[in-house]
């Protein structure tokens, strides 16, 4: 089975490595659209030896795609991945837009691969330092109990935009 994805924020550093992992792992894609802001509209980008021109994001950007990877910013996620999902695609968020809601499933697929199937259109991430922190103490969970974890991160200025 082949589907149909978009990738929203393609431009940005996390979209472009999104591009790159999908066409690494030969994820199967039968159609692809990039999406981002009016500045990045008409920029080419290459996956699997075709150039793809970068669309405006829209209202009516996601009319027959599978799957929507956001990872644009929580207000874009707030505002297109309901509109992504309305159209029958199922979203997976990079953003902290929705980890905080409990309908949406924070999966971790070397972790929790199961709550996938929980989804209601969307999936998020953790933080990206708690996504290593788990990493690290997942297999040391399943040895023993964990009673107490005390974590202080350091992130760049940059990292907030």
């Amino acid at each position: 089975m082949k589907y149909s994805v978009a990738i929203v924020g393609a431009t940005g550093a996390v979209g472009q490595e999104l591009l790159q992992v999908l066409e690494t792992r030969r994820f199967p894609v039968r159609a692809l659209r990039l999406l981002a802001s009016a500045q990045s509209a008409g920029k080419e980008m290459h996956f699997q030896g075709e150039r793809i021109r970068v669309e405006t994001l829209r209202d009516d950007s996601f009319h027959g795609i599978d799957i929507a990877f956001f990872s644009a910013g929580s207000a874009r996620s707030k505002e297109f991945a309901p509109r992504a999902v309305q159209a029958g695609a199922i979203v997976i968020d990079n953003s902290s837009a929705f980890r905080m809601q409990p309908e949406v499933p924070l999966v971790i697929p070397e972790i929790n691969p199961d709550a996938i199937h929980a989804h209601k259109g969307i999936i998020a991430n953790p933080n990206c330092s708690t996504i290593i922190l788990l990493m690290a103490l997942e297999p040391l969970r399943r040895l023993s109990r964990i009673r107490r974890i005390v974590v202080s991160t350091y992130q760049a200025a940059s990292g907030a935009g």
